[in-house]
């Protein structure tokens, strides 16, 4: 509803000054930067009801944030094909409680810098005083640089796949400056892949049937 009302008070408004200026151009570029909260979506094993120390998992997201690069190529008057690569540094937690109240509950910190390279479809609203609406879908590759998987101490740990296909969708808004474009936008990204690396000689592992990536983003992108 909010799209078709924007659509009919455009054509019945002028003022979109800068808007055209942009119009003009059939493919810009631009930086991005972000604020992430990423987790990990568990799903526990069938050993874990009958393990004998390990009562409680849980995921626990952790703040992190973004740097990126923005490449836009028009597709008609409504639609963008959008490159975004980024180099994300993220955290995200698994906290372990033990059968023994006496024993501190334990988290495992998985901290990660993550290359990017989403691809999105963007359709936007018509411009109304140089302002556009925009929703975003599309899917995205990424490969941890510093994945737990290649530790020293990987047997001793819970071990993470480093790759990792994900699909993405969000919304934001377009505001058209004489300069550049100024564009708020959250996004949240679902992990389609277990990233989970199974090792049968870690407790910690085999209360665990899969893993899957997560998160909530909100990004500044200034294009031009």
């Amino acid at each position: 509803m909010l799209f078709l009302s924007m659509n009919a008070i455009a054509q019945k408004n002028r003022g979109n000054y800068n808007y055209l200026d942009f119009q003009q151009k059939p493919y810009y570029f631009g930086i991005t930067l972000a604020y992430n909260s990423a987790d990990y979506k568990i799903y526990r094993s069938k050993k874990f009801i009958a393990h004998d120390s390990i009562a409680i998992v849980n995921e626990v997201n952790g703040p992190g944030f973004n740097l990126g690069i923005v490449s836009n190529l028009k597709i008609g008057e409504y639609f963008d094909l959008r490159f975004l690569p980024t180099l994300s540094f993220a955290e995200r937690d698994i906290s372990y409680g033990w059968i023994d109240e006496k024993k501190k509950p334990e988290t495992f910190r998985i901290e990660s810098i993550t290359a990017e390279l989403p691809f999105h479809i963007r359709y936007k609203s018509a411009p109304y005083h140089d302002i556009r609406l925009f929703v975003i879908a599309g899917a995205k590759y990424s490969f941890d640089v510093a994945s737990n998987s290649r530790s020293r101490q990987a047997d001793e740990i819970i071990q993470i796949s480093p790759t990792d296909f994900t699909i993405e969708y969000g919304a934001g808004i377009q505001f058209f400056f004489p300069y550049f474009i100024f564009s708020p936008e959250f996004k949240i990204s679902q992990g389609i892949g277990n990233l989970l690396l199974y090792n049968d000689k870690l407790d910690e592992s085999t209360v665990l049937e899969k893993i899957f990536s997560r998160s909530f983003t909100f990004s500044l992108h200034f294009e031009g």
